[in-house]
């Protein structure tokens, strides 16, 4: 079962560590973006060149993902909507969403952009920590010895 990553917005060290535990463990990854990513030469590591547009890779991702694929994202809608077709979701923050928790999160990410919206709130997320990037790696290799 390949690793789906959104990889428009999946930071580099991320990115990097995936590809690591690519070839230490034989798990295929599908790189998903609109712009190209640079990826190492490795038969495992595949990229989907989508065209540019609003949730074009999302789509992509959300229309070929299969139950029991992980998907690595921090796209909340993008998430409910692999959840749903039974996929795993783990965020670069390490947090692993499932059918328990996304309702919670698509809740809090709608009143964060109706804030957003009004101009109440501004920015984005806080850039990874070392505890972030962890729990992350913590995280990945959790679902790679579950796949042993």
């Amino acid at each position: 079962m390949p690793i789906w990553i959104d990889a428009d917005a999946c930071p580099k060290v991320c990115r990097d560590m995936l590809c690591r535990a690519s070839e230490r463990t034989a798990t295929a990854l599908i790189f998903v973006s609109n712009h190209p990513i640079p990826l190492p030469k490795s038969p495992l590591i595949k990229a989907v060149h989508v065209p540019s547009g609003f949730d074009v890779a999302d789509n992509k991702i959300a229309a070929d993902i299969l139950p029991n694929d992980l998907l690595i994202t921090q796209d909340i809608p993008l998430a409910a909507a692999a959840i749903a077709k039974g996929a795993l979701v783990i965020t670069p923050r390490g947090d692993v969403l499932d059918k328990n928790n996304i309702g919670e999160r698509l809740t809090l990410r709608n009143f964060q952009e109706e804030l957003r919206g009004s101009g109440m709130l501004s920015g984005g997320p806080a850039a990874l920590d070392n505890k972030d990037k962890q729990k992350f790696g913590n995280a990945l290799d959790k679902y790679l010895s579950s796949k042993r």
